[in-house]
């Protein structure tokens, strides 16, 4: 117990700090009936990094540079795509419901690719979870990581609500704010992926 508390306010903290999926939260935020799927769509992600790491796959990846390479240029790609979709067409307060219906899907797929090929997150992951598992335990290491993954999702499920349901509340009545907000977001998608295919320059040179 004393581990998985520690493990939680570790992984409370890193889920406070904004980032890409901050971003992405307050995207859907201003869509009515989005926040739900792009929510999931990310704690998806985070299931798959997680089952990664326990099935101990994430070792062989991080140990082989080529593809953590590879993670990484298509991660910071395809973050800097949404980046440049969300700045050039930044999302406004809607309450289209038939539209946020058909867009589920879609929210639940960006989610993912969010925070699922997110190499930052894989390497995390590796580095965090093994350190708050024991050997001594009652359960296997494999099934030790699979309960710390769940923490952290259950934290980002709590977190991303919270960020997704507060830019709805706040922004809903303000359009010209809401279109700033959307835009800071998107530049922060570029900003995020740019400094991660930079990282990878200075690493090859």
């Amino acid at each position: 117990m004393g581990l998985l508390t520690a493990f939680w306010a570790i992984s409370f903290s890193l889920v406070l700090t904004p980032g890409a999926d901050w971003a992405y939260a307050i995207s859907a935020g201003l869509r009515d009936r989005a926040i739900m799927p792009a929510v999931s769509g990310m704690l998806l992600g985070y299931l798959a990094i997680t089952l990664v790491v326990a099935a101990g796959v994430g070792a062989l990846v991080a140990g082989v540079p080529a593809v953590l390479t590879v993670l990484t240029v298509l991660g910071a790609g395809y973050l800097l795509w949404l980046g440049v979709g969300v700045l050039a067409h930044p999302p406004v307060p809607v309450a289209d419901e038939d539209q946020a219906a058909r867009s589920w899907t879609g929210w639940i797929v960006r989610g993912f690719a969010v925070s699922g090929i997110n190499p930052k997150a894989l390497l995390l992951f590796l580095a965090l979870l093994p350190q708050f598992t024991s050997r001594d335990g009652s359960w296997t290491i494999p099934s030790q990581i699979a309960a710390l993954g769940a923490v952290h999702m259950l934290n980002c499920a709590l977190i991303y609500s919270l960020v997704g349901t507060g830019s709805s509340m706040v922004l809903r009545t303000r359009p010209r704010v809401a279109r700033l907000v959307s835009q800071f977001s998107g530049a922060a998608m570029i900003a995020i992926a740019l400094f991660l295919l930079a990282e990878q320059l200075v690493m090859v040179r």
